[in-house]
């Protein structure tokens, strides 16, 4: 009896074991699934690693250019070449701002600045699913740069069909990289207004309402002016260069 009774015991718990398996199997097999395969069956995450390199060196240089890839109108600060985005040649003159429309001209530039890379990582993603057994369709098109509150986004408009037994389409594939630069920008073009229609910009008064923003003006002896937009945070910065209401020579100040 104490044999028949342990085997019961025994085939009892084998059970319960069997059954609290099956749940936990039940419960977490798609998050595990998705997890294992992601890799593979992820064309975004793909493109934003095959792409982070690149943009983040593009940034670096854009950002430290006031927005151009080969500025034309600059002034060198530390043998740096720093745009100009609100100019005049004369004296006593308000500027001119030079980029009305900064944030396109930036997108348009980051775009520029990848696209050989990009069209690169969309062809090594088709190949590498291509080598994993997935069947590609795709109807390539184009692809938009877009500055976002705190991201930036890398959106290509190829449709493509990935699938072995099931297909799955794309009509985009969205690369998103954290970023600041947005808001630098609206800071700038921010200053350019005051610049452009009063000569200067107070810079205490955008680090006392952004408590992250560090704003610097470097006087120059020609009667430019260098802004540095830094954020605390992150370290990312945006800078540029502004020359209105100048004074003659003898008035300025070098920094």
């Amino acid at each position: 009896m104490r044999e028949k009774r342990g085997q019961v015991t025994i085939f009892i718990i084998l059970g319960v074991i069997i059954v609290v398996f099956g749940i936990l199997v039940y419960m977490f097999y798609p998050s595990i699934k998705s997890t294992v395969s992601s890799d593979s069956q992820n064309p975004s995450a793909f493109m934003e690693d095959c792409l982070e390199k690149e943009i983040k060196n593009n940034l670096e240089i854009l950002s430290a250019q006031g927005g151009s890839l080969n500025p034309e109108q600059y002034i060198l600060y530390y043998n740096q070449r720093v745009e100009y985005l609100c100019y005049t040649n004369e004296y006593y003159k308000t500027c001119v701002v030079q980029q009305p429309m900064l944030k396109t001209h930036i997108e348009s530039e980051i775009k520029t600045s990848i696209n050989d890379e990009a069209k690169q990582c969309l062809n090594e993603l088709k190949e590498s699913y291509s080598k994993k057994g997935y069947k590609i369709n795709s109807q390539e098109k184009d692809f938009e740069v877009e500055l976002l509150p705190k991201r930036i986004i890398v959106r290509f408009k190829d449709i493509i069909t990935i699938g072995k037994e099931n297909s799955e389409s794309y009509n985009s594939i969205e690369a998103v990289f954290t970023n600041n630069l947005y808001e630098l920008t609206s800071i700038a073009n921010s200053i350019l207004n005051w610049e452009s229609n009063y000569g200067d910009a107070e810079t205490t008064t955008y680090m006392n309402y952004y408590k992250d923003l560090k704003v610097e003006k470097k006087k120059q002896s020609d009667g430019s002016k260098v802004y540095i937009l830094t954020d605390r945070n992150s370290g990312n910065k945006f800078q540029f260069a502004s020359r209105s209401v100048a004074w003659p020579p003898g008035y300025g100040t070098e920094e």
